[in-house]
Order: structure tokens, then sequence, then C-alpha cells
């Protein structure tokens, strides 16, 4: 089984496996119906003062990610990660974001906690 990213934006492709919105909000111009997102669990999500420090460029991406791992610790969060590991134990699921920068935001901090 494997995780990957994907831009939201991005069509649907069969390899998807299950669809995971990783993002707090819903994002900006896209339709529910066109997204295809299977789950949203929002305890997974950065919260929102963390994002907005690390949107503001008010760290460097190394100390949102401890930051954020240390968020993804708390049980609301832990189990809600627990229920994304189970679902990638069943089959592949790609973790969907609206962010430009997938490779340095909290979609791929999930992504090594997943695969780690």
């Amino acid at each position: 089984m494997s995780v990957r990213v994907r831009r939201v934006y991005d069509p649907a492709e069969p390899e998807d496996g299950v669809r995971v919105l990783v993002d707090r909000l819903w994002p900006r111009g896209l339709a529910k119906d066109a997204a295809r997102v299977d789950e949203w669990p929002k305890a997974i999500t950065p919260s929102t003062e963390l994002r907005r420090w690390y949107h503001a460029g008010e760290g460097p991406y190394e100390e949102f990610a401890e930051r954020y791992e240390a968020e993804l610790a708390a049980d609301e969060a832990a189990k809600a990660l627990d229920g994304v590991r189970e679902l990638l134990r069943k089959g592949d699921v790609t973790l969907l974001t609206a962010s430009k920068t997938p490779q340095r935001s909290h979609a791929a901090v999930l992504t090594r906690l997943l695969e780690g």
C-alpha cells in the first residue's frame, strides 16, 4: 500500500485509492462534488494558529514540522491519524492539499509519519 500527495485541484485518478483532504479549510473555488474527497479528518490538520504562523513566514519549515508533529501527538489528532493508517493498511491513500508546495507543507509531514 502506498501514500502519496496531490493537489486537491488536480483531477482524480484511478490509482488514488482513498482520497483524504488534509486541509482545515475547504479549497477555494472547488465544488465539493468535483473534489472527489472520501475522507476529511480535520483533527489531523494543523491548528489555525500554527498554519497562520507558518504562512506569515515567522519560522522555518523544520520548526513548523516539529510543532505540527507535537499537535499530532494530542489524543484527538492521534486517533484521527490512526484512522488514516488503517485506511493505508487496506489500500492506497492519496493526501489532498491546496498547498502550492506540498513537499514543504503539512502533507509532507503526514506522509513521513504514515510511511514510517
